[in-house]
């Protein structure tokens, strides 16, 4: 970059910084309302009947969250060697207390969430082990974790994390939840420590050539395929970047290199995009010329990262079963969206229908025992045309099992391609759209039509 480039990325960067760094009021009352929520914790531990202590962890705890933020994470730390069982219960115990008007939620064990003063609030059971590699639980590392990002981070590191999550949200990369399978928080910190700053990231990122591996300790004990490993500074057999895919590695890329090249705020705070309209979609449809289909069903009731995994394993499947029976899928995407729960597999086509008859290719005639029974097997076939010589085979040309791509949808040929097992329970009961009919998916999935329709790196 030249000296008026680094001059205009400065510039940009000074304001994005000004937008995402908590002023000191924030930063005052969330320290308050923290401690206060220590103490009921501390409370509440003082009454059990096992010791175990309280910390706050995440990047409340370690000043890099983005102004605005508003989640506090309390974690309960119990002794190695209490029952599983007791864990759950007496972290509850606490969290209830802590959250009398929380609601338990679940990830490898309960927890309890809720709300405390306008700060969304988690309270998590933990064991208190003598390091990452002894976990009981997988959110066990978390303490660690904060430890060491603690011991790392200064407040000009902490200023490149903001920019850093801020630039990731901007180009919707940020986030390791199966539906985005992006750049986690801890994810974030630790490329940002490692590199020194927010700039020399984004300088090294521009230029990745995958698989990308880094390892902060120098301690991996194990290797990774993924396309991005940073080893986890706490734990030397954790990737912690394994979740990350390769379309979110490679938006890092690109839109690293637009920035470096285009510094610009909106690179962190893009305009909003309306939702699609059923007007939108059909021009969209007229001027593709292509064929939608569109599976619809209510949405199973699942956690997010529950779903997302058996949705996308069904829109594979479904995928599949079209191009294995010649209706070329062109694009596609899973769905879930509007207020009634449901979720659409949506599919474009290159072919909308295909002949009734398909061909079907037989041995040579030379290879006599599979010649003579393929030739037997339809000479009396009256719904097949042959067998006949294709060269020195026999071939014949039987009828097609699904001439429209919406009469395989609609068949109970759709369960033998590979589907969540939830998600084939809900297709049970499914509607089929075809064509212009799909426009009407844009009440609900407006949005997630916009990204199909109009998408963007």
């Amino acid at each position: 970059m030249s000296e008026a480039d680094d001059a205009e990325l400065a510039a940009v960067l000074e304001s994005v910084r000004e937008r995402v760094t908590p002023d000191a009021e924030e930063r005052e009352r969330l320290a308050s309302v923290a401690a206060a929520l220590s103490d009921r914790a501390r409370e509440a531990v003082a009454d059990l009947p096992v010791e175990a202590d309280v910390v706050q962890v995440g990047s409340t705890a370690r000043g890099t969250w983005l102004a605005g933020d508003r989640d506090i994470d309390l974690f309960v730390r119990f002794p190695p060697d209490l029952p599983r069982e007791e864990l759950e219960t007496y972290g509850l115990q606490v969290g209830h207390h802590v959250l009398p008007e929380g609601h338990e939620e679940y990830a490898e064990h309960p927890y309890v969430k809720g709300e405390y003063r306008g700060f969304d609030v988690d309270l998590v059971p933990c064991y208190d082990v003598a390091d990452a590699t002894a976990i009981q639980s997988a959110v066990d590392r978390t303490p660690f974790h904060n430890a060491y990002l603690e011991a790392r981070l200064d407040d000009e590191l902490a200023d490149g994390v903001r920019l850093a999550k801020r630039f990731l949200k901007g180009i919707g990369a940020y986030g390791s939840d199966l539906r985005t399978c992006g750049f986690s928080g801890y994810l974030t910190e630790l490329l940002v420590a490692e590199y020194g700053g927010f700039v020399p990231l984004i300088e090294a990122t521009a230029d990745w050539h995958p698989p990308v591996e880094l390892d902060p300790e120098d301690h991996a004990e194990r290797t990774f395929d993924d396309p991005l490993v940073v080893i986890d500074p706490t734990d030397p057999e954790r990737n912690v970047a394994a979740v990350c895919d390769a379309e979110n590695v490679a938006r890092l890329q690109h839109h690293a290199r637009v920035l470096l090249r285009e510094p610009a705020e909106e690179r962190f705070f893009p305009p909003e995009r309306d939702p699609l309209s059923p007007a939108a979609v059909r021009e969209h449809l007229d001027r593709r010329g292509t064929t939608p289909v569109a599976v619809v069903f209510d949405a199973p009731d699942l956690v997010s990262d529950q779903l997302w995994p058996q949705l996308r394993k069904s829109l594979t499947g479904i995928v599949g079963g079209l191009d294995d029976r010649g209706f070329d899928p062109l694009r596609s995407r899973a769905m879930v969206g509007g207020e009634d729960g449901r979720a659409a597999l949506f599919v474009e086509l290159s072919v909308a229908e295909r002949p009734a008859v398909e061909p079907h290719g037989g041995p040579p005639v030379h290879v006599r025992d599979h010649a003579e029974g393929f030739y037997a097997a339809y000479a009396d076939d009256a719904d097949a045309y042959g067998p006949f010589l294709d060269g020195d085979r026999y071939a014949v040309e039987r009828p097609r099992e699904f001439t429209t791509a919406a009469a395989f949808l609609e068949s109970d040929a759709v369960f033998d391609v590979g589907l969540g097992v939830h998600v084939a329970t809900a297709l049970e009961e499914r509607e089929v759209l075809v064509g212009d009919d799909v426009a009407s998916l844009a009440d609900g999935f407006g949005d997630a039509l916009r990204d199909h329709f109009e998408p963007r790196p």
